[in-house]
């Protein structure tokens, strides 16, 4: 298998050259060989975030619809370019929505509009989709370093899938419990019980109307 000019047969041969050293040329063929050859798993590791995001999102995504998944959206913090071209042509052909240089309140309002069954992502967006009762998986440490090619890949994928939608019960009653606790006026550390003040609330709201009106005046 040759990979000096990334994609071969599947019409990408104008593109440029997909490595820079030869080294790395070789040792990925290496790789390839053993997945194909000798039977072996293929998992991402790396202590960059972004890296494992720009290889590793919209290769999951893949994996899950292949494996029977509907996935109705990916976002990725890296931008659009034409190696992702052939991932989201197939993504989007399987109606999901891809946004590159996705910003957390982007995946957060996805999480909000799809209400899925199971979130996969960073730290803040798992966080909120617990918080409203959806499992969550961490992705940098629960999905990409994981073997997702091979023998292992899929099945292994899965296992950690479906291990996080079984707790989807007591994520239910977890949040039936705490209700209200942690949010709105309560959120905070507090010696004695949070009240709510909508006094103060609206004392405090005509307090930054008058002070925005102020800079405005001396900005003109």
């Amino acid at each position: 298998m040759n990979l000096n000019s990334f994609g071969g047969d599947s019409g990408l041969t104008d593109l440029p050259p997909l490595f820079f050293r030869n080294a790395d040329r070789l040792r990925l063929e290496g790789c390839v060989a053993a997945l194909v050859q000798d039977g072996m798993s293929l998992a991402m590791v790396s202590s960059n975030d972004a890296l494992l995001d720009h290889y590793g999102k919209l290769l999951v995504a893949r994996l899950l619809i292949e494996s029977g998944a509907e996935v109705p959206y990916v976002g990725t913090a890296c931008p659009k370019t034409q190696w992702s071209d052939p991932d989201r042509e197939w993504l989007e052909a399987k109606g999901t929505r891809i946004q590159f240089r996705a910003s957390l309140e982007q995946d957060v309002a996805a999480v909000d509009e799809y209400r899925p069954d199971l979130s996969i992502g960073t730290t803040p967006v798992v966080q909120h989709a617990k918080s409203h009762a959806i499992p969550g998986l961490y992705f940098t440490n629960l999905i990409s370093a994981r073997p997702l090619m091979g023998p292992a890949g899929a099945g292994s994928l899965a296992q950690v899938i479906n291990g996080a939608l079984g707790n989807k019960a007591r994520f239910d009653t977890m949040r039936e419990f705490f209700e209200g606790v942690g949010e709105g006026y309560s959120a905070g550390i507090w010696e004695d019980t949070p009240s709510d003040r909508p006094d103060f609330k609206k004392k405090y709201a005509a307090k930054m109307v008058a002070s925005a009106k102020a800079e405005e005046a001396i900005g003109s």
